[in-house]
């Protein structure tokens, strides 16, 4: 008697109709992910009964599509850019985020968020008549770009002078008097932006400083009036105590971060972000000085790049 033949079996067909943890597992990304490339993106879907329901086969023609523009998927690289900043400097090494760190000041910054060289730039522009930071230039350099502002902190802004305040400067209009020297900072910088506002405010102009050195962080610039290169700078109360200088301050300015929608939710961005909700930061936040952080993690600002 011949053997009975053994049914065949196939593998089951992958379905037709995918949930969103389906297609998350099949792009192998968070479930948070797939709405927000569904906002963004459009994502190809359907919804039954208000769920949301996707087409394999379109998904696939989506992914092939995205791949071959190098866009939809593309993230920019995990690299911050902008604005020079103690306290972010110090939570971006504390958190190991992984995020580069390429600061060249907030217009620099803001560019190459929009290039799509960096996923973060942190930003500290002012507007004409010092209403507001930020956005104005965001509405300027990054609609339709897919991008955000982030509240990121307040910060004391004013005069860095040196101990005793020998030159007796007590406002912007004293920078320009005679002997008095100033520490500047480079062109597009959020402080360099700023400097040119208050001035203007006073019915001077940055042609009228006596100029004796321009420096490329908060850092560098409280060193060059430590080391008697400068009278004094405009920059960050946190600046001032590291190096042991005086502070005038001016006003309180509003730091964001410019961010990549689609890098806000990858893990360097959220390492960060996280980290900056913790008590650790708050501590740190309150020993440098003249900051207040309360405010993190608002959101001042969305496009969706539509």
């Amino acid at each position: 008697m011949p053997a009975a033949r053994r049914p065949t079996t196939t593998a089951a067909p992958a379905p037709s109709r995918l949930t969103v943890a389906e297609v998350a597992a099949h792009l192998r990304v968070s479930a948070r992910k797939v709405y927000d490339l569904v906002a963004r993106n459009g994502l190809p879907h359907g919804r039954a009964g208000g769920k949301l329901l996707f087409d394999l086969a379109a998904i696939e023609q989506w992914l092939s599509r995205s791949e071959g523009a190098g866009g939809a998927r593309a993230l920019p690289p995990p690299t911050l850019a902008g604005s020079h900043d103690l306290l972010l400097d110090w939570a971006v090494r504390e958190s190991r985020c992984g995020l580069a760190v390429l600061t060249q000041g907030s217009t620099d910054g803001l560019a190459r968020l929009s290039r799509g060289e960096a996923s973060a730039a942190l930003t500290h522009l002012p507007s004409a008549d010092l209403q507001s930071f930020n956005l104005e230039a965001a509405r300027e350099r990054l609609s339709g770009r897919d991008a955000a502002l982030v509240a990121f902190a307040r910060r004391d802004q004013g005069l860095l002078v040196a101990r005793g305040n020998p030159r007796k400067v007590k406002s912007v209009r004293d920078l320009t008097r005679r002997g008095v020297s100033v520490a500047l900072r480079q062109v597009g910088a959020g402080s360099a932006v700023l400097l040119e506002v208050l001035l203007a405010r006073e019915g001077l102009a940055a042609r009228q400083l006596k100029a004796s050195i321009t420096a490329t962080s908060e850092s560098d610039l409280a060193l060059a009036i430590r080391s008697g290169q400068a009278d004094a700078g405009l920059g960050a109360r946190a600046a001032a105590r590291a190096a042991g200088l005086d502070f005038v301050p001016l006003l309180v300015e509003q730091l964001d971060l410019a961010v990549s929608r689609a890098a806000w939710f990858e893990p360097p961005l959220q390492a960060l972000a996280a980290f900056a909700r913790t008590r650790a930061f708050g501590e740190q936040a309150k020993a440098l000085g003249g900051y207040d952080v309360s405010g993190f993690g608002v959101i001042r600002w969305n496009d969706s790049g539509g």
